[in-house]
């Protein structure tokens, strides 16, 4: 409420002196009772009557009237320092009560808890909108993609290439990382996260990003799927990945400010400069990146490398012993030959798991695959050459697949095809290192024999063998293209080609 002026409580003080009633003053100076009757007791208690003494000024009479707004005046060099304030306010467990406390404790005579919430209260509110969030120390670390792109310049064929910008900013210091990539896409996505930790040194609690496509595989407001290598990186670091909501900003708003200061305090400062590869891209990006972090803000007077070294630094989580390992994921089922094809290639697993949902973990040296998280087999990498790896732990020994699914049931079958499908399907076999490697090429070339009819079937085995055909694929071509009704063209009924250039069989006797 707006105080009197001291000419109007002299005017309050004259009239009561006179006899009037409180209604009567109220009335002939417009105040209300209860403000009236207000004044009148803060004059009886510091013993104040009418007339005043005539040495006596406005400000000796506010002073007198108001002692305790004169002793709160006193303590503007007893002031809370609000910046540490905010910062302790990060760490965890602290609250305002506790530093209100300590605060006493250094000032028996400053302000009580009410006055210091709200003072504190009317600082944090002249903060910029970013900063008054809170984010405890070393809990949560928000990355995303810049919005603006560098080139880079192809020095042998001149060709301009974009690069990617990749930001991670940690919510209680603000200390941020900064790196260019090729391309958003999940290894890039993942390796950018591989050397921010190492860049920060440690891990935090929770990793909030963006919702793109390398990295959450279904957004969803309520129930958001991550992507399955990111979500393996994550738990390889013991942290845990919080997508922000589908169009919250402020969900991430610290990595909506890490790119806002990436773009102006590095992106615009190398707008004028060429670069012709992105290890010289990143070369110029650090030092920029340590002036960024070595400002000192107007409001905290520190720098984000100090917040840095004071809070998220102590709070975060130790790196484990070695880096993720980048990996994908793919979903799989072994086929009737208890393997599973990844890349073109065959890996085995245990003959149980047949049709059973399975994970593959793949690697740029390891084919590791899982079922219901328990890792069940595990191959080095093989090239994409359409052969098996197959470890004999993983075949069965008297088991049904073994009695439905035997050569010679293969071969009768075959057999009641036709006679040269019977052929081929026995050559198929003797060819694999074991015959339940040839399963899958055999019955897939029997059932041919459905869509394209048993005598077209038989004839395009004969022809297969006769050209030293041995795959599915050179079969299904063969039908495909009526190849198994043509006579084949031999090299002996061809007429001779004449040519200068071509040495004739006499050269050679």
């Amino acid at each position: 409420m707006k105080r009197l002026s001291m000419r109007k409580i002299r005017d309050v003080l004259r009239l009561s002196a006179e006899g009037l009633s409180t209604r009567q003053i109220a009335a002939s100076l417009a105040i209300g009772r209860t403000t009236l009757r207000g004044y009148l007791d803060r004059a009886r208690d510091v013993g104040l009557d009418w007339p005043l003494p005539a040495d006596m000024s406005d400000t000796d009479l506010e002073h007198r009237l108001f002692h305790r707004a004169y002793q709160n005046t006193q303590r503007i060099e007893a002031q809370p320092d609000w910046p540490y304030i905010h910062r302790e306010l990060r760490r965890k467990g602290v609250t305002l009560s506790l530093l209100w406390e300590e605060y006493r404790a250094d000032h028996p005579d400053g302000y009580g808890y009410s006055r210091f919430c709200e003072l504190y209260t009317r600082w944090e509110g002249k903060l910029s909108p970013v900063m008054r969030q809170r984010h405890p120390a070393g809990e949560r670390l928000f990355v995303d993609y810049a919005g603006h792109t560098i080139d880079v310049i192809d020095p042998e064929t001149g060709e301009v290439r974009t690069a990617q910008v990749f930001v991670a900013v940690l919510g209680s210091s603000n200390y941020t990382f900064v790196e260019a990539t090729w391309t958003q896409s999940l290894p890039d996505w993942i390796v950018s996260h591989v050397r921010a930790l190492d860049f920060f040194g440690g891990v935090p609690a929770q990793i909030v990003s963006d919702n793109l496509k390398a990295g959450v595989t279904k957004a969803c407001f309520y129930d958001p799927v991550i992507n399955r290598t990111y979500a393996d990186m994550a738990a390889h670091y013991d942290t845990a990945v919080v997508p922000a909501r589908p169009y919250k900003p402020k969900d991430k708003a610290k990595a909506e400010a890490g790119v806002l200061l990436a773009d102006r305090w590095i992106l615009a400062r190398l707008r004028n400069r060429q670069f012709f590869s992105l290890a010289e891209l990143n070369a110029a990006i650090r030092p920029l990146l340590v002036q960024l972090n070595g400002k000192i803000s107007r409001h905290l007077g520190a720098s984000r490398r100090k917040l840095f070294d004071q809070l998220d630094k102590p709070a975060l989580k130790p790196l484990p012993v070695a880096p993720y390992v980048y990996a994908e994921w793919k979903k799989c089922r072994a086929g009737l030959d208890y393997h599973v094809a990844i890349d073109k290639h065959y890996y085995s697993v245990p003959h149980q798991l047949l049709k059973k949902e399975l994970w593959a973990r793949i690697t740029d040296r390891t084919i590791e695959v899982f079922h219901v998280g328990q890792r069940v087999a595990s191959h080095v990498r093989t090239s994409s050459n359409g052969k098996h790896s197959t470890l004999r732990v993983h075949m069965p020994a008297h088991h049904q697949f073994r009695d439905d699914w035997t050569p010679e049931r293969i071969k009768a079958r075959a057999a009641r095809v036709g006679p040269n499908v019977a052929t081929f399907v026995e050559v198929v076999m003797r060819d694999r290192k074991h015959p339940e490697q040839g399963y899958r090429t055999c019955l897939g070339v029997i059932r041919l024999g459905d869509k394209f009819g048993r005598d077209r079937l038989d004839a395009a085995c004969r022809r297969a063998l006769e050209i030293n055909a041995r795959s599915y694929s050179s079969l299904l071509s063969i039908l495909k293209n009526g190849l198994e009704s043509r006579p084949r063209t031999r090299a002996t009924d061809e007429p001779a080609i004449s040519h200068p250039n071509i040495r004739g069989a006499e050269y050679f006797h």
